[in-house]
């Protein structure tokens, strides 16, 4: 039987885990599946909904069985019935992104984008960092002019005018601070705790136990690699845009690397409180097409395999 892990660069872990080949020591039946292969969903309104595709190929037979993402697609899935748990979180990613506007656009805080337009790559993280603020500033959803940008893409579109405000992240945030003055309308400590974080559905991870404590066990050990040796992992990076006809700097990946938290850890309740509290604005604001409750995706034996695998790592 095959087991298929879904990867691509903005899980960072996932993404060097796949050019290691530790998990293919562990689990050799391992079948890599790029997401940016994969058909991509259908475009969302940002104004009345988030896309679910992530989530949604978790229970396709050409998707995968195992996938890390930010923040928000756990909850989209949940929300939509997808029977799925959680894995494990990264520590708190709090250098990693946060909301901001040019200095010289008259935007001074959060609250001073009623009726102004957002950028954000719509569904990920990004989209709760927003709804947060948004929630501390008094203002909600409707409120703003949500736009739907792709995670490189966002930058471009505010240095053109195109957008009044943008939640940006490294390290494409750092091309745009060397092209114009921005003003930090709010950064991501101040609003959650923003990990990195892994997901499967329930049956795989009761029917394929052994396979699941493999895949935790290698992302254990890439990521204890990727914290001593951040700009060798930078280089897979840098080389996977260069072979798709980009350009990326060795230097801004590496520093973003080093900004970022590496490492499993288990499931926490601040952590759950954290997930609920955003699907409970994701439904009031009319993004999302039912209530969850976060805690009914939670297995606690995959906790207690999470903190077995970070006492027995090697780098």
């Amino acid at each position: 039987m095959s087991i298929r892990v879904g990867y691509f660069p903005h899980n960072n872990s996932l993404f060097v885990l796949r050019h290691r080949g530790i998990l293919e020591r562990l689990l050799p039946e391992v079948e890599w599946v790029d997401l940016r292969a994969l058909p991509h969903a259908e475009r969302v309104d940002p104004k009345v909904g988030l896309p679910s595709l992530h989530s949604d190929q978790l229970f396709t037979e050409d998707g995968y069985d195992f996938i890390g993402t930010g923040f928000t697609p756990p909850v989209t899935g949940l929300a939509n019935g997808r029977d799925l748990v959680y894995v494990g979180i990264s520590g708190p990613r709090v250098e990693n992104g946060r909301l901001v506007a040019a200095a010289d656009s008259g935007i001074e805080t959060v609250a001073d984008l009623k009726g102004k337009r957002v950028g954000i790559a719509h569904g990920s993280w990004q989209t709760t960092l927003l709804l947060f603020a948004l929630e501390k500033a008094g203002l909600s959803w409707s409120d703003i002019e949500p736009v739907d940008t792709d995670v490189r893409d966002g930058g471009h579109a505010l240095l053109a005018g195109d957008l009044d405000a943008w939640v940006g992240a490294y390290p494409g945030l750092t091309a745009v601070e060397a092209a114009t003055e921005l003003r930090t309308l709010v950064d991501t400590e101040s609003l959650f705790s923003h990990p990195s974080l892994w997901f499967t559905r329930r049956d795989f991870a009761v029917d394929n136990r052994a396979a699941l404590e493999a895949i935790i066990a290698a992302l254990q050990e890439s990521d204890a690699w990727i914290a001593a040796n951040p700009r060798a992992a930078a280089q897979y990076f840098v080389d996977d845009i260069v072979a798709r006809g980009g350009s990326a700097d060795l230097d801004a990946w590496e520093a973003a690397l080093r900004g970022r938290p590496f490492g499993v850890n288990a499931i926490t309740e601040e952590f759950l409180d954290e997930q609920q509290h955003a699907a409970d604005l994701l439904v009031a604001n009319g993004l999302l097409p039912g209530t969850v409750q976060v805690r009914e995706a939670v297995l606690p034996w995959i906790g207690d395999v999470v903190e077995a695998t970070k006492t027995s790592v090697a780098v």
